[in-house]
């Protein structure tokens, strides 16, 4: 059985010479959202939710290395694909418990004042970003319902 340690190698292997938009290795991300989750499927899920949208890694490979289920369920949860959209994407990881802490603790690091950027040119963009952002963590934590917040996500798209 795959554990924390074949995680922390996977990410820090793949996401090796990978820099944010300020930067900074983009590991470190995935280490401070792991290290804001609770349990050890939890931050599995955590250290590793961007791997597979992110990289060549598939759940596959993940399988056959030897994660859970229960890891893989919600590691597949918190993966956003393309055919998805951003909204369909959170309200489906609602309802699975350490698919949502996952995805709260994400969104509160990509939300942190020493991580969001206002890049010039691109104000619009970033500040819907994080509008969007903070409307998924209201949502994921019970704050507004889902009408409500598919209401406002349509309401920024289309701004």
């Amino acid at each position: 059985m795959a554990d924390l340690d074949e995680a922390l190698v996977l990410v820090a292997t793949h996401f090796r010479g990978v820099r944010d938009k300020a930067g900074l290795p983009y590991v470190l991300h995935c280490l401070r959202v792991m290290m804001s989750v609770d349990s050890l499927d939890a931050k599995m899920v955590a250290v590793m939710h961007d791997l597979v949208e992110d990289t060549a890694v598939t759940m596959d490979d993940l399988r056959q290395r030897g994660f859970s289920e229960t890891v893989l369920t919600a590691l597949e949860l918190v993966t956003h694909r393309d055919a998805d959209s951003y909204q369909d994407y959170v309200v489906r990881i609602k309802d699975d418990a350490i698919a949502c802490e996952v995805k709260l603790a994400d969104l509160c690091d990509n939300t942190s004042p020493s991580r969001m950027l206002l890049r010039e040119g691109r104000e619009d963009r970033d500040t819907a970003r994080i509008q969007k952002y903070l409307l998924s963590y209201n949502f994921l934590s019970d704050q507004i319902d889902q009408p409500t917040y598919r209401r406002r996500m349509t309401a920024i798209a289309n701004a």
